[in-house]
């Protein structure tokens, strides 16, 4: 299991659009990937759970990966996250 802290740059933060994003990317893996934000845990890989943590622009989360293809998957989330998630 590995994890990392990132901080959601996108101006709007996990609305629709780059939570869609976020999960479609997550599911591009084996691993079981969870974000976790204040005091929750979230499945990364289902838009719901990624909505309804209403994560904003500035707030910081840590994705969480385990499995096989862990490394590539956190380097992949990590990236997409500090890239600004397609805004």
């Amino acid at each position: 299991m590995i994890s990392k802290k990132v901080t959601i740059k996108n101006p709007t933060g996990l609305h629709l659009r780059p939570a869609g994003l976020f999960c479609k990317m997550a599911l591009e893996y084996e691993s079981k990937i969870t974000f976790h934000y204040r005091d929750t845990e979230g499945n990364a890989k289902s838009v719901l759970s990624v909505l309804g943590a209403c994560i904003k622009s500035g707030d910081t989360i840590e994705i969480v990966c385990e499995g096989k293809d862990e490394e590539k998957a956190l380097e992949a989330m990590v990236e997409l996250v500090e890239s600004g998630i397609g805004e």
